[in-house]
């Protein structure tokens, strides 16, 4: 581990000892919610344990058997209504109302424990990930309009977890948009009465933190941001709670006057062992359309790239995360109720593929994304890395459905041939990654329950699916 990661990082736990740069105690009274503990993963592979508190002070921890101290990440506190993409009416102050502790662990950690529960760490070598996204529930101005979030049937992130928890991975990736109650429920509405809304703690656990309970608890952490993360949106809770980096005055969205530096992170690796590697970017302030050159967006993602490229030379094989599907196709409506296909991120595309016609790297063999609310894989006969997209965990789903045959002419990039597609439209679910070789995956869609509805193979970039359509199941 890097000293120096640890010590920006407000804690470095050396041997027996800690060096703790705390700040004071909040005081306080508890709030009425339980102690929440997880592990991130960050810049090269830095373990990152976290804990979110009603209490006025951080938990100490148990590292190896030795007690250790936790240092305040963020307090617990009223964050002031600031500028957010609502209206100003229907926005309003975001409340924190625990405290947020963490500790960056060193590599050679063997047990650590918070609260008497102990923490989940990364294998050397990770062999099995579980895969989700798009998890929180939507609710919408119009009565009726959005999930029934009240109905475990309707919004089922709470099981999707609990069963992907069951198949007992190594790490836990998630493709990007956590929070979607951002809007109060309309009066009258009985799906989604009592919800809570904005960007505050009590959102958040309505659409995260509780529903995902049981995968933080049995392996750690690699997430994408979200453009539902962005700072005008859920950005202050993205930065307190789910960052792996420092939480630092400026970058935590709360000042709209800094959104052009809380809204891009560099990329960072998470090393999976055996030659292979998590390659994180953060594409969350993206637009769909072509960015102009001197567009603030394209300069941070020019950058962006060059530093995916150095991270992708340290391994023969990696495999990109981040929200947005670069290489992957929508599904909608056209005239007359004809499917149309839609292509990829166009602004990720305009500012990758003016580097190169590849858009990625070349040991980038697979990108995992979300975005789209459906489970998707396409994979190229051109030289193109495959794309996967995962995003259908929680969040109300797409129902147009992907073709089982892609027509000669349809393209999710220019250059880009496909050479097969596979999708599961309309069904709540898991993807599962168990390794079966350096740049070999053993893949499974799993539903609601964790039963498997499709499986496919991962070999370098080409992906084989058995099922090209996966019926729905409505």
């Amino acid at each position: 581990m890097n000293f120096w990661v640890g010590l920006t990082r407000g804690v470095v736990l050396l041997g027996l000892g800690v060096i703790g740069l705390s700040s004071p105690a909040i005081a306080g009274p508890a709030a009425a919610f339980p102690m929440t503990s997880y592990v991130l993963l960050g810049d090269d592979g830095v373990r990152v344990a976290r804990v979110i508190t009603p209490n006025a002070v951080c938990p100490r921890m148990l590292v190896d058997g030795h007690r250790a101290n936790m240092a305040i990440r963020a307090p617990a506190g009223t964050v002031a209504q600031r500028t957010t993409s609502a209206s100003a009416a229907g926005s309003k102050p975001s409340v924190f109302d625990g405290l947020v502790c963490e500790a960056t662990l060193p590599i050679w950690t063997k047990v650590a424990s918070v609260g008497g529960h102990n923490l989940p760490l990364p294998p050397a070598v990770i062999r099995r990930v579980v895969v989700i996204g798009d998890t929180g529930c939507r609710i919408l101005p119009a009565k009726g309009a959005g999930q029934a979030c009240n109905d475990p049937k309707a919004y089922p992130f709470a099981q999707v977890a609990a069963a992907a928890a069951r198949w007992k991975p190594d790490l836990v990736v998630h493709v990007g948009d956590y929070l979607y109650r951002e809007t109060a429920c309309p009066t009258g509405d009985a799906g989604c009465a009592g919800s809570p809304w904005g960007y505050g703690a009590d959102a958040w656990r309505a659409d995260f933190i509780t529903p995902a309970e049981a995968l933080l608890t049995v392996a750690p952490l690699a997430l994408a941001r979200g453009n539902h993360e962005t700072c005008v949106r859920a950005g202050q809770g993205w930065w307190r709670y789910l960052d792996p980096h420092p939480y630092l005055p400026g970058r935590d969205c709360n000042d709209p006057a800094n959104d052009a530096v809380g809204d891009f992170t560099d990329p960072y690796a998470v090393p999976l062992g055996d030659k292979a590697q998590l390659i994180m970017f953060d594409s969350a302030d993206t637009s769909n359309k072509p960015l102009a050159d001197d567009d603030v967006r394209a300069v941070h993602y020019r950058d962006a790239y060059a530093k995916i490229a150095t991270l992708a030379a340290d391994s023969p094989h990696s495999i990109l995360v981040n929200h947005h599907p670069i290489l992957g196709f929508a599904a909608g409506r056209g005239a007359g109720g004809t499917v149309a296909l839609y292509p990829g991120n166009g602004g990720l595309q305009s500012v990758f593929g003016a580097i190169t016609p590849r858009y990625l790297p070349g040991r980038i063999d697979l990108s995992l994304a979300g975005h789209i609310h459906l489970w998707e894989a396409v994979s190229f006969s051109s030289d193109h890395p495959a794309q996967i997209i995962a995003g259908f965990s929680g969040t109300l789903e797409d129902i147009v459905p992907l073709p089982a045959a892609v027509p000669a002419d349809a393209t999710p990039a220019k250059g880009a041939v496909v050479k097969a597609l596979s999708s599961w439209v309309d069904g709540f679910g898991f993807m599962t990654l168990e390794r079966r070789g350096d740049d070999a995956w053993h893949v499974e869609v799993h539903d609601v329950q964790g039963a498997v509805v499709n499986t496919c193979e991962i070999r370098g970039r080409d992906v084989a699916c058995a099922v090209a359509q996966v019926a729905s199941r409505h």
